[in-house]
């Protein structure tokens, strides 16, 4: 069905006989056809008689050969996938069995997308990057502290390369553009962390996803899509956030978190704001001073440089309600 979905994903008309070419049936099976394609990815698919089939809205897919060649001139192996539960918890699987890291899987879709504190990421067809790098670490050599962070800062990057030069950061691990968030990491680590262990670092970015009545988001969002007012090429952006991931895990690998500090507070957004910091039913006041070494939280409270960090925290500003 990938040979259609290419025919169709320029959003405009085209004829039965040509789909059903494509399809190796006849110009009156196509409409059956496609109604399965609408059900399995959720599109949405236009017929008018006299003019063909069309795309509710045009398509960026993901164009495997050229994501694949890069990623292995870089030394990384690749994959997309059409579908997957969650690319983090595929990464895991295929390097729980040996598969060779680092290795990079992308999607279409998820089925099962994860956020932070256990919240879905809307993850539908070929809208937006489902984006996930396997590391598998020996010995503790490679820091873990503050990764997130720095993983931050490649997705800051390629988000103004692509023209979104009002993006930043959002400790711990949010990308914003004008208090929205736009993408998000996740690192999903098994084994030992002073050891050996594998780690899942998980990238979601908003591209082309508008907002609709589909899109069910707990939280004020946007796209690089809304941002730019244009379809965006996905293989592009992958492709980008690939050799800015490089850099920055160079860097990090190098020199750990305290060597990217200074250029993560530039661009922290809420840096000297008031906020509230909750730890489930906990709520800490305070305003922030930056970030430590480590990429902890440093908050003045009552006039007391704190520090936190942790998987369950949640930062909100004083006056977002």
């Amino acid at each position: 069905m990938r040979e259609v979905l290419h025919l169709l994903r320029d959003g405009e008309f085209h004829s039965g006989e040509a789909l059903g070419a494509l399809l190796g049936v006849s110009r009156a099976a196509v409409w059956k056809r496609l109604e399965h394609l609408e059900s399995a990815l959720g599109l949405s698919i236009h017929r008018v008689r006299g003019r063909g089939y069309r795309l509710a809205s045009p398509l960026s897919l993901l164009e495997q050969e050229e994501l694949v060649s890069e990623s292995l001139a870089a030394g990384w192996c690749a994959e997309v996938l059409e579908v997957v539960d969650s690319t983090n918890a595929e990464v895991l699987r295929r390097l729980a069995v040996g598969a060779p890291a680092p290795l990079l899987v992308l999607a279409e879709s998820q089925e099962g997308g994860r956020g932070r504190r256990g919240r879905a990421w809307v993850s539908p067809f070929a809208e937006n990057l489902y984006y996930s790098l396997g590391l598998r670490l020996e010995g503790g050599a490679f820091s873990l502290d503050g990764l997130s962070l720095t993983v931050g800062l490649a997705v800051l990057r390629s988000l103004r390369e692509a023209g979104l030069v009002e993006a930043g950061v959002k400790w711990p691990n949010d990308l914003l553009v004008e208090g929205r968030k736009i993408a998000g990491v996740l690192l999903e680590l098994s084994g030992d962390p002073a050891g050996a262990c594998q780690v899942a670092i998980g990238i979601g970015v908003n591209v082309n996803m508008l907002p609709g009545p589909s899109v069910a988001i707990d939280q004020p969002w946007t796209s690089v899509r809304e941002c730019c007012a244009r379809l965006v090429d996905r293989t592009a952006l992958a492709l980008a956030l690939g050799r800015w991931l490089r850099h920055y895990l160079d860097l990090h690998e190098k020199g750990g978190f305290a060597a990217l500090r200074d250029e993560w507070e530039a661009c922290h957004l809420w840096q000297g704001r008031e906020v509230s910091l909750l730890a489930g039913p906990q709520r800490i006041d305070g305003v922030v001073l930056g970030v430590d070494h480590l990429g902890a939280l440093r908050l003045n409270v009552a006039g007391q440089d704190r520090q936190y960090s942790g998987g369950e925290l949640s930062l909100r500003l004083r006056d977002d309600s």
